[in-house]
């Protein structure tokens, strides 16, 4: 688990697009595997002003969504479909026969989760995953006491994720108690794993994350396992680690 430290949180966006951008030339066919939230939207917005400026081409990439909210389809505007669509897919011309996307309408999650896992293994797995973290720890939707070993499946959600996102619903009442994601093992199997993490209020999660032993009360601690993963952090999130990389 590598660490790289940014002055900003637009500045560990930017560090991140040249990441995913640079992985994108060397292998146009890349499958991608992508997150949501607030964190990831500088970031998206610097892709696509790469994908305008610099040419950077998306046509032969393939995106896997890390999850979604049960009981919203992709038109609701706060499903994760939507916020992909909207933040990145719209913007980069990502067309729809390359996007792969988990259905929060499933009437059978089990087997929606099912489906999603042999997407993956027949697109030959996910080259890059991008994660974000939780202010519990979470990755995706992987909540404390997530097993390492865990795969796609529907889960309940916290009361503190709820209320980590009841912003974006303008009421905790409205946020969905159950999501669909990958899971931790789905996460690990990736080729690369970048996590981009921002902002003080993850700092101290940010620091046990890193700095402690891998356990599932801290799901994002599981990619101390993976062989190739780099987390990049502003300075504000970066503020409670005892050893800091610059």
């Amino acid at each position: 688990m590598e660490l790289v430290i940014q002055q900003t949180a637009r500045d560990a966006a930017n560090m991140c697009a040249n990441i995913i951008g640079s992985a994108i030339r060397e292998k146009p066919e890349i499958v991608l595997g992508l997150a949501t939230g607030r964190t990831m939207e500088p970031l998206y917005a610097a892709l696509a002003e790469r994908h305008r400026r610099q040419g950077l081409d998306f046509a032969g990439c393939v995106a896997f969504a890390l999850d979604e909210y049960v009981g919203l389809g992709p038109a609701h505007e706060q499903s994760y479909s939507y916020y992909l669509q909207r933040h990145l897919f719209d913007q980069v011309g990502i067309s729809p026969d390359q996007i792969r996307l988990l259905d929060g309408l499933a009437p059978d999650l089990d087997a929606e989760a099912q489906r999603y896992e042999q997407e993956i293994t027949a697109r030959g797995g996910i080259d890059l995953q991008l994660v974000g973290m939780g202010n519990n720890g979470h990755i995706g939707f992987n909540e404390p006491g997530s097993s390492f070993g865990s795969r796609t499946r529907p889960v309940p959600l916290t009361p503190e994720t709820i209320a980590q996102n009841a912003e974006v619903f303008g009421n905790p009442a409205k946020v969905p108690s159950y999501a669909i994601t990958m899971g931790v093992a789905t996460i690990l199997e990736a080729g690369r794993c970048v996590m981009l993490v921002t902002g003080s209020a993850k700092a101290g999660i940010l620091a046990r994350a890193m700095e402690s032993s891998p356990t599932t009360e801290i799901t994002a601690s599981a990619l101390q396992l993976h062989p190739d993963c780099l987390v990049i952090a502003d300075k504000a999130a970066a503020s409670s680690l005892r050893q800091r990389a610059g």
